[in-house]
């Protein structure tokens, strides 16, 4: 999936429509809710990761589901495959420095992150070039079936590539307000493609239940983990899914257009075929055959050489993540998430994220009529979240680096932009640059 530049920052801002009086909203900053965001931070397990990041000062970073933050000891990774690997090691590295097993091995760590044994996952590529292999490879699987379904609401390069993909078949949309799931699916579908936490508004899908649901109507499932892995535990093989894709710059922490991971079952290994085959997915890369021969398992799903310096950015990411506790950031995550949602609601903003905690993935999505400026003048306070068209502020809780007591301090600071009204000067507005 693309980074998402963030509309916040210039595109997509909604016309100037007239907003409600803000209601009369005391501070926040009571004795009482410090002690409470004291305590939880107090005992929070994670704690320890805060100073493994590399955070400006007096910035509240809430965009961490857009743009990860930087890992300390990235830097020093990145530069350590520039001057030694490749300044003195050469080509040589490719072999000593372990270069040439690096999208497998890298996958191989993600894969516990995503609920998916060794040998399903493989880093490479972006999130677009995945989805349209794996799109290609299940529909390849169902040949006799001539109807993809995905949703309406779903991140726009997931709809670009259902129709770049499915040149010659029928789609058909989900919409929330619409037909259910389960009214869309019949014997004519081949594949459904669906984000596991919507990318708009944090609500988070039942996997097991969707796909035992697409499976129950001879169909494949494609889940798009781009909102959920690093957010919350994902359990690919135990729900039985087909394929996935997820990216690595927003949670993981890769950084700015680190490669994609692509999932795919084991049992689909030997059937599956995928459009894009370059030489890196052939079976024997420098045997140079005129000819295309698919690698076993999930090497046939790479295509083309390996983003290397990216690599070594997503590399020193994971080596945090090697020590996380899936259930204790899901923990902290609901707790980050209910914390704001709870000293929000005064606010009177109206919340696309659900209340139920087993149903939102990592983040709190708010409505204003004048979202755009709402948030620039967050941003100058030192607030970053992000701005979704045409009403939308998004805020991103990272577990690993975001406290409790920023939290607060977040929500302190939309309290004040709100009651103040200094969003309506016009320095707000303006419109700028595509990112942030």
């Amino acid at each position: 999936m693309p980074s998402e530049p963030q509309a916040a920052a210039g595109r997509g801002a909604a016309e100037p429509q007239a907003a409600e009086p803000p209601p009369a909203v005391e501070s926040l900053l009571t004795a009482r809710l410090t002690a409470e965001v004291e305590a939880l931070d107090a005992a929070d397990p994670l704690r320890a990761f805060r100073d493994r990041f590399t955070l400006p000062e007096g910035v509240l970073y809430l965009d961490g589901n857009s743009l990860g933050a930087l890992p300390a000891h990235t830097p020093e990774r990145i530069a350590r495959m520039v001057e030694q690997e490749w300044g003195r090691g050469l080509i040589r590295s490719w072999n000593e420095a372990g270069w040439y097993d690096l999208p497998r091995g890298l996958g191989d760590r993600i894969a516990p992150l995503v609920g998916a044994a060794a040998g399903q996952t493989v880093v490479c590529d972006s999130t677009s070039v995945n989805l349209f292999k794996v799109l290609t490879a299940a529909l390849r699987l169902r040949p006799d079936r001539r109807v993809i379904v995905s949703e309406l609401g779903s991140f726009p390069t997931d709809l670009y590539l259902t129709e770049g993909a499915g040149v010659g078949y029928d789609r058909r949309l989900l919409d929330r307000d619409g037909d259910t799931l389960e009214q869309l699916l019949d014997q004519d579908v081949a594949v459904v493609l669906l984000s596991h936490v919507d990318y708009r508004t944090g609500r988070l899908q039942d996997m097991a239940a969707v796909t035992e649901l697409v499976h129950r109507h001879g169909a494949l499932m494609v889940w798009d983990l781009c909102h959920s892995v690093g957010a919350l535990p994902v359990r690919l093989d135990a729900c039985e899914v087909d394929f996935a894709v997820g990216c690595s710059y927003k949670y993981l922490n890769g950084g700015p257009g680190s490669p994609a991971f692509l999932y795919a079952a084991a049992r689909h290994h030997d059937a599956a075929s995928q459009p894009l085959t370059g030489w890196f997915g052939h079976a024997d890369p420098f045997a140079f055959e005129p000819g295309y021969r698919p690698a076993d398992g999930i090497g046939r799903f790479l295509t083309g050489t390996p983003p290397l310096l990216s690599l070594a950015g997503l590399q020193a990411a994971l080596d945090l993540w090697d020590e996380v506790d899936l259930t204790a950031l899901r923990a902290k995550s609901l707790a980050l998430t209910s914390l704001f949602l709870r000293l929000t609601e005064p606010l009177g903003l109206p919340s696309l994220t659900p209340q139920d905690p087993e149903q939102r993935g990592s983040q709190v999505s708010l409505r204003h009529p004048q979202a755009y400026a709402v948030m620039q003048a967050l941003i100058e306070r030192g607030v970053i979240g992000d701005f979704r068209a045409p009403d939308v502020l998004r805020f991103g809780f990272t577990p690993l680096y975001l406290s409790h007591a920023e939290v607060r301090d977040a929500a302190e600071a939309l309290r004040e932009v709100l009651v103040s009204e200094v969003w309506r000067e016009p320095r707000f507005a303006a419109v700028a640059g595509a990112v942030t």
